[in-house]
């Protein structure tokens, strides 16, 4: 499994800017308020799913976006969706609960994660990701994320949270 440091030298040999702050471990969306008024950017919360028929989902958003998970399937086209496990995230995508990230998919390299993107997230200026660890915030640009995404071949589903 790819590292923080091996996620850098990624976005660096990829020629994607990005800047990393280093804070104190952040475990939740509401914890960290005072590091995210120093980033600028949209933050996110990052949900990891599997479906019943054993589909696994990485769901990013805005950090105040509200995701309902009963209405979820409909929106992506997914069946019944729960919280897929410590155990599974670590495996698929080598990171442990509070870390989870788009960043992650990196470490899918077997495709198994289908990515969903806020619509807010789609459009942000900037988005602030964790670099496969909750000690630190990685900011780059919308260009930048895309080319990451780009790079890893992975196929993107925009959803607008902000529409019930």
């Amino acid at each position: 499994m790819k590292t923080r440091a091996d996620l850098i030298a990624f976005f660096d040999a990829h020629g994607i800017d990005h800047a990393t702050l280093d804070h104190p471990a952040v475990f939740r969306v509401g914890e960290g308020d005072d590091i995210k008024a120093a980033l600028p950017g949209a933050h996110t919360k990052n949900l990891f799913l599997k479906d019943k028929k054993g589909q696994l989902w990485l769901v990013s958003a805005e950090q105040h976006a509200v995701i309902d998970l009963k209405s979820l399937p409909k929106r992506i086209g997914s069946d019944r969706l729960s919280f897929g496990s410590a155990e599974l995230m670590e495996q698929v995508l080598g990171v442990t609960p509070g870390s989870v990230t788009a960043f992650a998919l990196i470490n899918d390299t077997d495709h198994r994660v289908k990515f969903v993107l806020d619509r807010t997230l789609a459009e942000a200026g900037t988005v602030n990701f964790h670099p496969l660890t909750n000690t630190a915030t990685t900011a780059m640009s919308r260009a930048g994320f895309a080319a990451f995404l780009e790079a890893l071949d992975i196929e993107l589903q925009v959803v607008d949270f902000s529409q019930a």
